[in-house]
């Protein structure tokens, strides 16, 4: 799982981290803003972002877009996370103390953006394409190794999910990261992925 969170709360131990959720923290929350960055997320925009962790993708979703669900399954994440929005006054996030695959998502249009559990990636996609109203675009950190199987191109196998996802999306690889980023370093290469679904009323 990787998590985003700022130095001070490695150094402090504010986020202890979890060795049998295999969390990764990224060294620099300013990497927050610049994913953000590589998105198209717009200040109209209603945003679901899955482990919400220690916030600080959240708080910086929160400058960006109209509104965030923060969707985060442990306790005592949520209640961190709940008393550091309220110091920042962060007003246009909604914390929701549940696990993901049962959240019920918006009838609103709506767009993702998150860095989930490795080996929750393929669930978390089907249950996003597969749901009544799917997203108008996905933003997920990922394996790059299964984020390339979310192409459609020559260059790569394809797996049934990416077929299935690219019936509907438009994909693409937005950025990669460094080992570096995190601490400890992941194991395997990491990348932004990006899906955006596809306009069929578009000239």
């Amino acid at each position: 799982m990787l998590v985003i969170i700022s130095y001070y709360d490695i150094i402090t131990g504010n986020m202890a981290r979890n060795h049998l959720l295999s969390q990764h923290f990224l060294r620099n929350p300013r990497l927050a803003l610049i994913l953000i960055g590589h998105s198209n997320l717009k200040k109209r925009d209603l945003v679901v972002e899955i482990g919400a962790g220690s916030g600080v993708i959240t708080s910086a979703l929160s400058r960006r877009v109209a509104k965030v669900i923060a969707v985060e399954p442990d306790g005592e994440a949520v209640a961190k996370l709940r008393k550091h929005l309220e110091k920042q006054r962060r007003e246009n996030v909604e914390v929701v103390e549940q696990d993901f695959m049962d959240y019920e998502l918006p009838k609103e249009p709506y767009k993702v953006f998150a860095n989930p559990p490795f080996h929750l990636s393929s669930a978390i996609l089907h249950k996003l394409i597969e749901s009544e109203n799917p997203p108008e675009a996905i933003y997920l950190i990922l394996q790059k190794q299964f984020a390339l199987k979310l192409l459609n191109n020559e260059r790569h196998y394809t797996s049934q999910l990416g077929l299935l996802l690219t019936r509907d999306y438009q994909t693409r690889i937005r950025l990669p990261l460094k080992p570096t980023d995190f601490t400890p370093p992941p194991a395997v290469p990491t990348v932004l992925f990006e899906a955006k679904r596809i306009n069929r009323n578009a000239i």
